[in-house]
């Protein structure tokens, strides 16, 4: 249907009035978009089918990559791209009058992840489709995903995120493959063959439904699947409540990260997480069980692989299976499942670390509960047979201690393989988070930078980029991203740097009229885009930005001969809904803004922008138009980063500490094309260790810092009272915990030299192109080569390609 416009118009017609009962000149947009959708899907059906058929058959190795997020963003597109038949289908809908792009903004962002580590998740699945490898992802199907982000008179407002308002036309609801899952209640033990057994009594049920997504491949035929899991209630409830029980199942798929402020928002969080894992594990084990009959050899024809904390009651929950419905003994279930399960850790932070306490896990899950007694038990013993009396270090490194299930310890005791995600970030959890750990299994620690998907974040995004590339060096880049390393030999060719140029004028154009068109604001697409779009977090340090703008703005008040090349400073983020310090700041970023951008006298030389909802369709048109990228995290803390590969992809500057794949950027660069600043992770960590920094000593003897110190409190922002004393008091009384006076000096410097690069324009583009040829060193394919290598030990499937 999609071997030229023509038969793809004939197709497409038939198909839109069958399924809308209408006639075309009748349909609206909506019906046109779901056409296309249902199209494409039917088209890939039969290579779907092949491919989990090809699984099957020749019982290879395969992949479970468990996440809690998977931001997958629009799908159209991509799918478009990936089958290779955009062109065809954007010249038949011309014909028909209809516009391609009106039709994708019709899609809504999937709302199944908030940052880095969802859309990690994402590009990983989309590259081990497109090599072929036999991998899929299991999550959660959020009903309302995190949340829409609105900002009213400069606050963050949290509205539900209505994502699934016409369905999702790429999903196969599929509940006949449904799994139940068990909560509360007690465990029963009685004895079977001489053998004490254990079931779960009187829990209350939850019935997992799966809905299917399709991962299509880059110009191959495989298709894998992401299986998304709905909670719906079974229909033999244990409860006399039913809209009651009705309810709380629900809610378990319905929001993602509910506050955990208080503890029935901890309750949810925990039932999500084992929601999520038991019905993956279930529906892995019926899958593999009715092709293989029994588990024994189940490690060796699957590993699931946990992203981050949040999944790490796969571990139990694998024990259970294995011991309670498969009658395993203990040692061999632990054989299985220590050699089926591989963790990736994404934080240094001890907060994010995450701890349970067992007033709250016990009762919720008690059989897994006593599996994990069972594990801290014996992982105890192991300790203690090699470092024997050492109680100090075995207490540090219990599972089970202080009244507290530590997911972290969990991980690394039943996995087989435990990587950090970028250099930097797996050094430090060897010598420092984990280093216990390390010390007592260095055989499981490695590493493995992160990625991003090149066809989405330059060839989707950045078509234009794309094009010049393409003409400039070939297409074999696209295939193989190394190969965009020939860019370097024309990073002085001035023809180059001039089409160059003109590329990212017409990507900040693109950005411009979306800022005009949904805030009237209009910003000179001349000046220079510096961008910070991420989670907001104080580690991340927006302060460290929007305090150096206010340092630019009173020097351009105070000082007539002050001069800076016009500045746009572009914003995006969300708060957590119950992380009121970091909304604090998104009101600190609009207030500025609010004042700069109306003040006569700077604003044709400095603007500030903050985009609302900041998701993954925006980020398409922020990355390809950012001049300066802004990774500015305290050193230490930013465990890779994805968005400052997304940015140099697409010819951006990296403006950073060296924390995370920062250093690796650099290595790839070079020092003079990247602007590195502020304290190293050895600093930071001996300041934490031993103390010596007092911020106040910043405060009192630099001017700057104690001008915008003073602003946040004397009234310099009107009509918003006292609130911004708690950022004051982080940053004075609180001593500054990420160091942001500290390092405000030398990102001061930094972005004077950005201003003097920015001038010579041969230069700047210079940089620009040897940014993106020093890319694909961070294509996700890498990535995941080196995964399926060296962690999960799985081999590009037959299949032939498009």
């Amino acid at each position: 249907m999609f071997s030229n416009k023509e038969s793809f118009k004939r197709v497409y017609l038939k198909k839109l009035e069958r399924m809308c009962g209408k006639k075309f000149d009748e349909s609206t947009v909506r019906d046109q978009f779901q056409t296309l959708g249902s199209l494409i899907r039917e088209h890939i059906s039969q290579d779907w089918i092949e491919t989990n058929e090809r699984y099957r058959a020749d019982n290879e190795k395969q992949v479970y990559y468990l996440s809690i997020e998977f931001l997958l963003g629009r799908l159209l597109g991509s799918n478009l791209l990936n089958l290779g038949i955009r062109d065809v289908v954007e010249e038949g809908l011309n014909d028909l009058g209809i516009d391609l792009h009106q039709l994708e903004e019709m899609e809504a962002d999937a709302g199944l992840g908030n940052g880095g580590l969802g859309r990690l998740a994402a590009c990983f699945l989309d590259s081990l489709a497109s090599l072929n490898l036999p991998g899929h992802g299991c999550g959660i199907r959020y009903k309302h995903g995190l949340f829409d982000q609105k900002i009213v008179d400069g606050y963050q407002v949290e509205l539900p995120e209505q994502w699934l308002r016409h369905g999702n036309v790429w999903e196969v609801r599929r509940p006949e493959n449904a799994v139940e899952v068990n909560f509360w209640g007690k465990v029963e033990s009685f004895q079977e063959d001489g053998k004490w057994m254990f079931r779960h009594a009187n829990g209350e049920k939850v019935l997992a439904v799966p809905y299917d997504v399709p991962v299509i491949g880059y110009e191959t035929k495989t298709v894998n699947t992401l299986r998304l899991w709905s909670a719906e209630p079974s229909p033999y409830p244990h409860t006399k409540d039913v809209l009651q029980y009705k309810r709380d199942t629900e809610s378990v798929s319905e929001f993602l990260y509910p506050d955990d402020t208080h503890d029935d928002g901890k309750i949810l969080r925990l039932k999500q997480q084992y929601f999520l894992v038991a019905a993956s594990i279930g529906s892995i084990v019926r899958s593999y069980r009715l092709k293989n009959g029994h588990l024994r050899d189940f490690h060796k024809r699957v590993t699931i692989h946990i992203n981050d904390t949040h999944p790490v009651l796969a571990i139990p929950e694998l024990m259970r299976i294995l011991l309670d419905d498969e009658g395993f003994s203990w040692e061999e279930a632990w054989e299985i499942t220590s050699n089926t399960i591989s963790y990736t850790n994404h934080t240094t932070l001890s907060e994010a670390l995450e701890k349970w306490q067992i007033s709250i896990f016990r009762p919720l899950l008690p059989r897994i509960y006593m599996i994990v007694e069972e594990i801290n038990e014996r992982y105890c013993k192991e300790l203690w047979s090699k470092y024997p009396g050492d109680w100090q270090r075995i207490e540090q490194m219990a599972i089970i201690a202080h009244g507290l299930v530590k997911m972290a310890h969990l991980a690394i005791a039943g996995s087989y393989s435990v990587n950090g995600v970028a250099k930097i970030h797996t050094d430090i959890l060897k010598k420092r988070e984990m280093r216990l750990f390390y010390e007592a299994h260095p055989e499981k620690f490695n590493s493995k930078t992160n990625g991003i998907t090149h066809r989405r974040w330059l060839i989707k995004s950045n078509p234009q980029l794309t094009q010049l590339i393409n003409d400039s060096i070939g297409k074999a880049w696209i295939h193989e991203p190394s190969k965009l390393s020939p860019l370097k030999d024309l990073a002085t060719d001035q023809s180059f740097l001039e089409d160059l140029s003109k590329v990212k004028q017409t990507r900040k154009q693109i950005l411009a009229k979306r800022i005009f068109e949904q805030q009237g604001l209009k910003v000179d697409t001349d000046s220079i885009f510096d961008v910070q779009v991420k989670r907001l977090h104080a580690y991340k340090r927006q302060l460290l930005n929007v305090l150096h703008i206010m340092y630019l703005y009173n020097r351009l008040k105070e000082d007539s001969s002050f001069e800076i090349h016009p500045r746009t400073f572009i914003f995006g983020a969300k708060a957590s809904p119950g992380y009121y310090y970091a909304k604090k700041v998104i009101k600190l970023i609009n207030s500025l803004a609010e004042k700069v951008n109306n003040d006569k006298d700077v604003r044709e030389r400095l603007k500030i922008v903050f985009l609302e909802n900041y998701r993954v369709s925006l980020a398409e048109d922020i990355f390809p138009a950012a001049d300066v990228s802004e990774q500015i995290s305290t050193a230490s803390k930013e465990a890779s980063g994805t968005g400052n590969m997304k940015f140099m992809m697409n010819g951006a500057v990296t403006l950073g500490t060296l924390d995370g794949a920062n250093v690796e950027i650099l290595e790839e660069v070079g020092q003079e094309n990247i602007f590195i600043f502020g304290l190293k992770a050895d600093d930071v960590l001996h300041y934490q260790q031993h103390g010596g920094y007092n911020s106040s000593e910043y405060y009192h003897h630099d001017g700057r810092i104690e001008q915008v110190m003073e602003q946040l409190i004397n009234g310099f922002f009107p009509n918003v009272q006292d609130h911004f004393e708690p950022i004051y008091d982080s940053l004075l009384v609180q001593n500054d915990e990420y160091f942001v006076l500290k390092d405000f000096g030398a990102y001061a410097k930094i972005q004077e030299q950005v201003n003097e690069a920015y001038l010579d324009r041969t230069r700047w583009l210079t940089m620009s192109a040897n940014n993106i040829a020093a890319s694909g060193y961070f294509s996700s394919d890498r990535t995941i080569a080196q995964y399926a290598e060296e962690i999960w030990g799985i081999t590009n499937s037959r299949v032939k390609s498009y």
